[in-house]
């Protein structure tokens, strides 16, 4: 799960929730990495960076579903998330890809897209690291 730490340089700590279509049939985790293709919200994948998180759990259905409420991702945001890998030779900065589940990050680097802010002497699956997108 992503969940906002901070924000830089801002005002306020607190994003502007939006609501926005889903893809049907798909299921959102609060907390889930995501993009927008097709009009739709859908998982973000493992090298794209997320364009919003989700702000709540919803499985949509097949038809009339209504809109998810998430927060958009802006570069000045960090967000605290888990290491679904051991993030063994990883460094503050090094650039890590996304978990499959879009709700944590691995301890690969190539194509990577969530830079490791404070590994905060992360050293096991799970441990907690504050990342930035």
């Amino acid at each position: 799960m992503f969940r906002l730490v901070k924000i830089q340089n801002g005002r306020c700590n607190q994003p502007e929730p939006q609501k926005l279509g889903v893809t049907a049939s798909e299921t959102y985790t609060l907390g889930e990495a995501l993009v927008l293709t097709a009009g739709a919200l859908t998982k973000c994948g493992a090298t794209a960076k997320p364009t919003y998180i989700a702000g709540e759990d919803y499985t949509a259905p097949e038809s009339g579903a209504r809109r998810l409420t998430v927060y958009p991702v802006s570069g000045d945001m960090i967000f605290e998330t888990a290491f679904t890998a051991a993030p063994t030779s990883l460094t503050d900065g090094s650039v890590v890809t996304l978990s499959a589940d879009g709700l944590g990050v691995t301890a690969t680097t190539t194509s990577g897209v969530a830079t490791v802010v404070d590994l905060a002497g992360a050293a096991a699956v799970g441990d907690k690291v504050l990342v930035r997108f």
